[in-house]
């Protein structure tokens, strides 16, 4: 359930689209909202939480990391955004399609039967650490974007990875402080499994307190991947409405939030992570898979659906970009 201050932020959005933009309708008004997202056939299902259009200030002056700054003005159409990270319940009916044709009361679709998946890991993917109720791990950008796109074949909804100023914006839930609930990290641990209190494991979803947004873990837990690019100096040259670095090269890709084995200070809202091709070390594939990241077990995702569905072939194309091979 979203709490109180979550309660009191949507009700001073929803009037404010009453006299203003896009919510001129009764209809818009009555959709944008919380919702519980079935995957058909299947008894798994995941809240997904509305986020305001809005300005917000991206990035931070405190000069502890470089790639943070400049501060910068940023202005987001509305979305929403995963109330949790995606769990073990739902990837694997799509990492595994025997897996899903198991537990399906339906026929798979035509669409569904023939999408192209994962190759099953080698290695226990879960290293050890379980998967009832925690996050799926160790995915690429590409397998997690592969995801979206069965889900989309599933739903008939289009769901995509956040782009990193959605990501930052979400998180801070309106909030200019170093966390959304202030400044202080010694509270961290109130919010967010990490390295002093996860015990070196990922914990199941929901147990710390949500932001004031209803996002559960969006600090901790496991790092989450983002749709752009990472640059270091990207902030010093992108736009203002809605930023977007499309992936062009393998690495580095732009990852956020932190993960059960960051300590308080290595995480923020606005601390920028990139990925590591060390992340492959261990895998003997030439080229190296295209899904898997068999040392990084401490990434994950969180979907995103925007408010504006886009055309079909816009959702084709984000979809259906090539993944890059990685030698």
């Amino acid at each position: 359930m979203p709490n109180l201050n979550y309660t009191f932020l949507l009700l001073i959005f929803s009037l404010y689209q009453f006299w203003t933009g896009p919510g001129e309708s009764p209809e818009y008004q009555a959709e944008f909202k919380p919702y519980n997202q079935e995957i058909p056939g299947t008894q798994v299902a995941f809240e997904m939480m509305p986020i305001p259009a809005g300005e917000f200030s991206m990035g931070s002056e405190s000069g502890d990391f470089p790639d943070e700054s400049p501060l910068h003005k940023v202005t987001l159409d509305a979305f929403w955004m995963g109330a949790h990270e995606v769990t073990w319940d739902a990837f694997e009916l799509f990492l595994d399609k025997n897996y899903e044709l198991a537990i399906s009361e339906t026929p798979l679709s035509e669409e569904v039967d023939g999408l192209t998946r994962p190759s099953l890991p080698y290695l226990d993917m879960t290293f050890g650490m379980g998967k009832e109720g925690k996050p799926a791990i160790g995915m690429t950008q590409y397998g997690a974007i592969q995801f979206c796109r069965w889900l989309y074949l599933k739903t008939g909804i289009f769901y995509r990875l956040p782009t990193e100023a959605e990501w930052e914006y979400a998180a801070r839930a309106g909030t200019e402080t170093k966390f959304f609930y202030g400044d202080d990290s010694g509270k961290l641990s109130d919010y967010a499994w990490i390295a002093s209190n996860s015990e070196g494991t990922t914990q199941k979803i929901g147990l710390k307190e949500a932001n004031p947004y209803g996002l559960y873990d969006i600090y901790g837990n496991v790092m989450e991947w983002t749709s752009d690019q990472y640059e270091e100096d990207f902030y010093a040259n992108s736009t203002d409405e809605n930023p977007q670095n499309p992936s062009l090269q393998l690495y580095p890709r732009v990852v956020r939030g932190g993960s059960f084995k960051h300590s308080k200070e290595e995480i923020s809202s606005s601390r920028r992570y990139k990925s590591d091709p060390k992340w492959k070390q261990l895998d003997p594939q030439i080229p190296k898979s295209q899904w898997w990241f068999p040392e990084a077990p401490f990434i994950g995702m969180r979907l995103v659906r925007p408010f504006e569905t886009p055309s079909d072939e816009e959702i084709e194309a984000y979809y259906s970009r090539e993944p890059i091979p990685d030698y």
